[in-house]
């Protein structure tokens, strides 16, 4: 994706669709996942090289990005914690813990955000 924008997409990995919040505007990235129970797929903070747990509700998987979307480094965050900045870093992926793991994200992989297909609510 040439430039993003806040919105819906698909996440794909290893063959596998996930659904994706995108949050791009510096309001959207600053709200991340705060006051939720949980999230549905997993959300794309950009431009992102570092993220925090501080005051959420459940521990988040983190895959940090590089500019072609190659993963860095994945890791757990618990509630409370401050996530190290990856140097490389262009854009952090945020899901609930175990769920990266799943999907197969995993230092060296590369993911691909495609626009989702069906438009929901306009």
């Amino acid at each position: 994706m040439g430039s993003w924008v806040d919105g819906r997409a698909v996440l794909e990995v290893a063959g596998v669709d996930v659904p994706l919040e995108v949050a791009a505007s510096y309001r959207a990235r600053t709200r991340g996942l705060l006051g939720r129970d949980g999230i549905d797929g997993a959300l794309l903070l950009t431009p992102a090289s570092g993220v925090h747990s501080f005051r959420m509700r459940f521990a988040i998987d983190v895959a940090y990005l590089n500019r072609d979307l190659r993963v860095v480094d994945v890791c757990t965050l618990r509630p409370g914690r401050l996530g190290r900045p990856r140097l490389r870093a262009r854009h952090v992926l945020e899901a609930e813990a175990g769920a990266m793991a799943r999907w197969g994200v995993r230092r060296g992989v590369r993911v691909r955000v495609r626009p989702r297909d069906e438009v929901m609510g306009g």
